[in-house]
């Protein structure tokens, strides 16, 4: 498993669209623990570029704080899960508490 999460200021940024970077996790086979980060540059913002791009960075799974429903459907057909409604904060964080099965989240923060 390889999750994703969109970062802009060294936190999950609540639009993965518009984000400085992506932080992509690679978690053990058992999915209980990270093995590996790196961050990437995200490319320029296109629309429905990114599903294809991070698929390309063998991602199985983005978090994100919101996210409209194209690009919802866009991460589906790239086989990537969604997780939308995170509220923010410290990205390694999030991929731990993801990975504990504690991860809350709310309300997808994108109305598009």
């Amino acid at each position: 498993m390889k999750v994703a999460l969109p970062v802009t200021n060294n936190s999950l940024s609540l639009h993965f669209g518009h984000c400085e970077k992506f932080a992509l996790y690679d978690v053990s086979d058992d999915g209980t623990e990270i093995m590996d980060k790196q961050e990437l540059v995200s490319p320029p913002h296109e629309p429905g570029a990114l599903p294809k791009w991070l698929h390309d960075q063998g991602a199985t799974v983005i978090i994100a704080g919101g996210m409209g429903s194209r690009a919802q459907m866009l991460f589906d057909q790239n086989n990537i899960r969604v997780i939308v409604g995170v509220p923010g904060g410290e990205p390694d964080a999030i991929v731990r508490d993801f990975l504990k099965g504690n991860l809350e989240a709310g309300p997808n923060a994108c109305d598009h």
